[in-house]
């Protein structure tokens, strides 16, 4: 149909006018204004003076699958008493903070957890781990979880997966604990189909040898990585979760700020530059890969100080083995889970004793020297209760068996599409890796000059290489003597 040049004309002004006023527009500039909103207000927010020194409470923001249960067991159990332990710590606190005398708080829950505690009198630590092997990782523990309900066929829900892995004790289990509590019966959902589909065709004939790519058995991983639970709960979890942005968050705005930032992409630095200024503010942040170096650190920088505390009020650092109910249930990924297909009795008390062991009696003041072999013998029966365990829950799923060689032969291109859907968090992890190398750098220089003396007398080889600095002092010492003695004789002769 024929148009005149100036009926065109307003017909393409009315279609750009249209085109301006687009709901996606308006839908940006709404999210835009919302997470610039949300940042100002947190990069606002007061800093508190002397980061380096330990409060009245020890908030570990615990990044899921970063190792942070080993530091809770075998660091912080023996440093804290029971009754210093907040309750419930991974099941949502459900009293109020103010009317408690509790200084340890181990959970979960992100840093939105703040709103209910004395800033001024709370010091927040926390571990990151590598983006990808983090998302590794995720996926295999919710994959080993879930096997272990295979032998239950009746149980549909979450609440009945619950009430079975729930231990005997009260406590929590890995299903009352963000983010499994969504991630585990997604997975055992698929699991049960992936094995009715099998008994449908009357075949178990897998095809791939790849563990992360069998889909006879489990969801691969790259459809895994792709699911919007995923997109909501583990990709850049670490940095929603240390913004406080997570799908378990205090904050009222917190759901439509992630959605914003999960929808535009760009909008994602503000939130990462909020993350930033958390981690600055942190007492200690440890890095998975760098272990040895991370729990040196974490003895010298939080022990050291949670046990002159202990000394300065004149009462002794107790270890945790007398467990009372209401604080075994902050034990995270259910370290006791007390149901017929979950570990032996044997495995049961080895990881108890992991975590509770007593040193060298209840009583005794605890050292840094003492808390670091503690850990080490903890650290080593807790990977063996871990071990086998996840031996015993992945034979229900055989054979899908995730290891480090298995990982590295996963696809360039499903590595590459996990690093993209966690720009955030790869950022986050290079800015950690900064502040640990700082951090690492300033705890040496203070040892080295507090306690580099005191280190020369407390090991054999130090005491050899006073003994050899002694000698040279009195060699050199006497050498100037000899030397001064000599001068006079010759001044005598001279006067003479």
């Amino acid at each position: 149909m024929w148009m005149d040049p100036a009926m065109r004309f307003t017909v393409l002004l009315m279609f750009l006018a249209l085109a301006s006023a687009s709901p996606i527009k308006n839908d940006f500039s709404h999210c835009e204004k919302i997470v610039k909103k949300w940042a100002l207000a947190s990069l606002k927010e007061e800093a508190t003076e002397g980061k380096h020194t330990l409060r009245d409470l020890l908030f570990f923001l615990h990044v899921p699958r970063t190792g942070g249960r080993t530091y809770f067991h075998c660091f912080l159990r023996k440093l804290y008493s029971n009754s210093e332990e907040c309750p419930r710590s991974y099941d949502k606190l459900r009293f109020d903070p103010s009317k408690q005398k509790c200084r340890l708080l181990v959970t979960h829950d992100d840093y939105s957890m703040m709103s209910k505690f004395p800033k001024k009198k709370t010091s927040v630590v926390t571990i990151l781990r590598n983006p990808v092997d983090r998302v590794f990782s995720t996926y295999e523990f919710s994959v080993e979880v879930a096997a272990r309900f295979l032998v239950h066929p009746n149980l549909t829900s979450a609440t009945q997966m619950a009430g079975r892995l729930r231990p005997r004790n009260g406590g929590v289990s890995t299903l009352d604990i963000w983010p499994w509590k969504y991630l585990v019966p997604w997975m055992r959902e698929d699991l049960f189909n992936r094995r009715d589909a099998r008994k449908f065709r009357g075949s178990n004939h897998v095809r791939s040898k790849d563990p992360y790519n069998m889909e006879e058995i489990v969801i691969p991983l790259h459809e895994y990585i792709m699911d919007p639970i995923a997109h909501d709960m583990v990709h850049n979890g670490a940095t929603f979760q240390v913004a406080g942005l997570t799908n378990n968050s205090y904050y009222v705005e917190a759901h439509e700020v992630r959605h914003c930032v999960q929808k535009y992409k760009i909008l994602g630095e503000h939130v990462l530059q909020v993350a930033k200024k958390r981690l600055d503010e942190m007492l200690y942040v440890g890095l998975t890969e760098d272990h040895r170096e991370s729990a040196t650190m974490f003895a010298n920088v939080v022990g050291a100080q949670v046990i002159s505390q202990a000394l300065a009020s004149n009462t002794s650092v107790e270890t945790a083995a007398d467990n009372k109910a209401e604080q075994s249930s902050s034990i995270s990924d259910s370290e006791r889970e007390n149901d017929d297909h979950q570990v032996s009795t044997s495995d049961q008390k080895a990881s108890e004793i992991a975590s509770t062991g007593n040193l060298e009696g209840k009583k005794e003041n605890m050292t840094v020297k003492k808390l670091m072999a503690a850990y080490e013998d903890c650290i080593s029966n807790l990977r063996k209760t871990q071990a086998r365990r996840r031996t015993s829950s992945l034979k229900r799923i055989a054979p899908a068996n995730f290891s480090k060689e298995d990982r590295l032969l996963v696809p360039e291109v499903v590595l590459e599409q996990i690093r993209s859907l966690n720009n955030l968090d790869l950022e986050l992890y290079k800015y950690a890796q900064d502040i640990f190398a700082k951090q690492h750098e300033h705890t040496m220089q203070k040892l080295a000059s507090t306690e580099g003396l005191e280190g020369l007398f407390n090991n054999s080889g130090g005491i050899t290489l006073w003994k050899t600095v002694s000698l040279v002092m009195c060699i050199v010492l006497l050498i100037v003597v000899l030397l001064f003695v000599n001068a006079r004789r010759k001044i005598s002769k001279v006067k003479i």
